[in-house]
C-alpha cells in the first residue's frame, strides 16, 4: 500500500462494552498488519503489542480527510480507519475493555423495546423504555428524567381499527360472494330462455317429413 493509502488514525471499538479509543496506528507496533485490507476482514491483533494477544480485529470502515467513506472493493487516501474487536483476548487493554458503558439512548420502537427486554406481547413496553436523567440549565433547578416517544405501540385503539379494517373486508368479501351468486342465477336464466326460445322458433319452423 502506498503512503496514501495508510491510516493516519483508527478507532478502536470494543462492541461488546461499549468504550471506543482513537489511537494512532504508527505508535502501535508492527501496525503493518491493518496495511492492503478491506472492510469486513478480520485483523489477529497479536503482533501489535503483548496487551493484544489473542485479540481479532474487525475492519468496520474508513474516511478520507475530505469525509469520503472507503468502499469494501478499494481503500485509497485513508484517514481514519474504524475497527471493531471481533473477539475478545486473553487480557484487559487499559481504557478499551477494562470498563462497561451502559447505553445512554435505547431502543424507540415498540418491537425492538420488546426485542432488547425479551418481553411478550402481554408486557407493556412503556414500563421498561430507557429513561435518561436531565439537569436544567438554570441554577438549583431540580433534575428530571426524559424518555422518548414509543413509536408503533400495539394499543386498544390499533386494535380496534386492525378489526374494523378486517371487517370491511369480510363484509367487502361476503358482498362479492352475493354478487357472483345473483349474477350466476341471472346468466342461467338467460341461457335457460335462449335455449327455450329457440326450441320453439325450431318448432314453429319445422317442416313433417312426407311418407
Amino acid at each position: 500500500m502506498s503512503q496514501s493509502c495508510i491510516a493516519t488514525l483508527c478507532n478502536l471499538l470494543f462492541s461488546f462494552k461499549g468504550p471506543f479509543q482513537v489511537v494512532d496506528p504508527h505508535e502501535l507496533d508492527h501496525s503493518r498488519v491493518f496495511y492492503d485490507k478491506k472492510i469486513a476482514q478480520e485483523v489477529p491483533a497479536d503482533s501489535l503489542g503483548l496487551e493484544w494477544a489473542g485479540y481479532v480485529l474487525r475492519i468496520t470502515g474508513g474516511n478520507d480527510k475530505q469525509g469520503f467513506p472507503t468502499v469494501s472493493s478499494a481503500c485509497w487516501r485513508t484517514a481514519t480507519r474504524a475497527t471493531a474487536h471481533a473477539a475478545p483476548g486473553e487480557g484487559e487493554i487499559t481504557g478499551l475493555t477494562d470498563n462497561v458503558l451502559p447505553k445512554r439512548l435505547g431502543p424507540k420502537r415498540a418491537s425492538k423495546i420488546k426485542r432488547f427486554f425479551n418481553l411478550s406481547k402481554d408486557d407493556d413496553v412503556r414500563k421498561y423504555v430507557v429513561r435518561r436523567e436531565v439537569t436544567g440549565k438554570k441554577e438549583g433547578a431540580k433534575p428530571y428524567t426524559k424518555a422518548p416517544k414509543i413509536q408503533r405501540p400495539v394499543t386498544p385503539m390499533r386494535l380496534q381499527r386492525r378489526r374494523h379494517l378486517k371487517s370491511l373486508v369480510r363484509r367487502r368479501t361476503d358482498r362479492q360472494k352475493e354478487q357472483k351468486a345473483e349474477y350466476d342465477v341471472l346468466i342461467a336464466k338467460r341461457l335457460s330462455d335462449k335455449e327455450a326460445k329457440a326450441a320453439a322458433f325450431k318448432a314453429a319452423h319445422h317442416k313433417p317429413t312426407t311418407a
